[in-house]
């Protein structure tokens, strides 16, 4: 059993340091907001830090899972960041969702200080992290992942590693394409179904035993139709990671024209006041503006 530190609470981190709990590991937590961290501990057992260095001292493993890149840094570097708390052959197992740029830059910094650094983003949503079944595209050093893959089989149903520093990012954004794409289709799907007159259930229900089957069709067609989406991952965490891909397709080239055009979908829907929606919610813009 290891010693870990995890920073960061919130929708996916709280869940995900109960699992490193449940598995046996020696848990010290810290937040940002120290309430939620004193809610965690006394749900969870373990230790609560007061700072990211104090909660990495000693810890072999460190996560952290945070909003973007600002607050990765903001929690990794400087003099209360967990890379100063850290002994030497410690690894930082990052679960943000943040740029390519980012995992290399701390990467590279994590080696000079005798450090390793892992770039891990997690899909799933809140419901994988609830019920420890995430997928973990990782990137960095062989020997790193080989220390840090069987604490990670706490949260996980898949872990791979993916290649250097920064290839873990570059995963993700290769998973949200797909989403981006499959979740617009099905909500012009359920859109064209409801408007020839169809019955939108039994529609998904036969479909789904087909080549359209997906993981989005399994899980959201039912709320979709009920013009549900007050759960699952915000659409403004969705256009923050839009950002960053179409970011990095504009420096290697790819040509993204559906996620492009999804993402200008996706600004609808927050002008509509669904920041916090579900990403399933572009049923709404559809629904909404049509009647």
């Amino acid at each position: 059993m290891a010693k870990v530190a995890f920073i960061g609470l919130g929708v996916m981190g709280y869940p995900m340091a109960g699992h490193l709990v449940r598995a046996g590991h020696q848990v010290c937590v810290y937040n940002r907001t120290p309430a939620k961290a004193a809610q965690w501990m006394a749900e969870h057992g373990g230790s609560q830090a007061s700072t990211p260095r104090e909660a990495a001292q000693g810890a072999e493993l460190v996560m952290t899972c945070v909003g973007n890149d600002e607050d990765l840094r903001s929690v990794v570097l400087g003099a209360d960041g967990a890379f100063a708390g850290m002994a030497a052959g410690a690894v930082l197992v990052d679960h943000t969702t943040a740029s390519a740029d980012v995992a290399r830059e701390l990467a590279s910094q994590a080696g000079a200080l005798g450090l390793c650094f892992l770039d891990a983003p997690v899909s799933g949503g809140q419901a994988g992290a609830e019920n420890g079944v995430l997928t973990i595209m990782v990137g960095g050093s062989k020997t790193a992942y080989a220390q840090a893959e069987p604490v990670l089989q706490a949260y996980a149903r898949m872990i791979r590693l993916m290649g250097e520093a920064g290839s873990g990012q570059l995963t993700k954004m290769v998973n949200q394409i797909c989403i981006a794409g499959l979740v617009q289709g099905l909500a012009e799907a359920l859109h064209f179904a409801q408007r020839a007159g169809l019955d939108g259930e039994s529609a998904m229900e036969v479909i789904g035993k087909g080549a359209a089957q997906s993981w989005q069709l399994d899980n959201r067609h039912k709320t979709m139709l009920a013009g549900e989406f007050e759960f699952g991952f915000a659409v403004d965490w969705m256009r923050k990671d839009l950002s960053i891909l179409l970011d990095e397709a504009r420096r290697n080239g790819a040509q993204l024209p559906v996620t492009a055009l999804v993402d200008q979908f996706y600004a609808d829907v927050q002008a509509m006041g669904g920041g916090r929606w579900d990403t399933s919610s572009l049923m709404a813009r559809l629904t909404r503006a049509k009647g």
